[in-house]
């Protein structure tokens, strides 16, 4: 899948990624934790970001984070968690296109589990700024594993997920 143009091709592929990443956030919304741990989880709608990102580029994968931050939140009706996700999401997706420069899309398995770890990074320093003390930090230890182990699913998607859409185009 190739970066396209302007025009109305490159917005319905971007809407339907969106689309995609927003179900999946959703749906993975309905599960119960997988830790007793506040904000522990697959985070299975990166997989869609990751991918955006290293095939599409850090324009467009930006543009489909942010609209699946924003209306995942409206559409779960926790407004509350826009700023934690915005900031996780901002931090993850800027290691992401410093990586995707170094690495490229042969790696981007590796890229997945750093963003996953800043992602979490980005969540616990949004939650001591609305908190107004560092404490929150002590979560850092468990959310940096939980973050480094899901971002190696993630990424390994993603992975595959490049893998395969270049073998279609073929």
């Amino acid at each position: 899948m190739g970066r396209p143009g302007k025009g109305a091709g490159r917005l319905t592929r971007l809407a339907l990624l969106t689309a995609i990443a927003l179900t999946i956030f959703l749906a993975e919304a309905q599960l119960p934790p997988l830790a007793p741990i506040p904000g522990v989880k697959l985070g299975l709608a990166n997989i869609v970001t990751v991918y955006a990102v290293f095939v599409l580029g850090p324009a467009d994968g930006l543009m489909i984070l942010a609209a699946r931050v924003f209306l995942g939140a409206v559409f779960s009706g926790q407004m509350m968690t826009l700023l934690y996700s915005a900031a996780g999401g901002l931090l993850s997706w800027c290691v992401l296109c410093l990586l995707r420069r170094a690495m490229g899309r042969g790696q981007l398995w590796l890229c997945s589990p750093v963003a996953g770890l800043c992602h979490n990074l980005g969540q616990l320093l949004a939650a001591a700024g609305v908190m107004g003390s560092w404490a929150v930090l002590a979560y850092l230890p468990y959310l940096a594993v939980a973050g480094i182990l899901a971002g190696l699913f993630t990424g390994a998607a993603a992975q595959a997920l490049v893998r395969r859409m270049d073998r279609l185009k073929q």
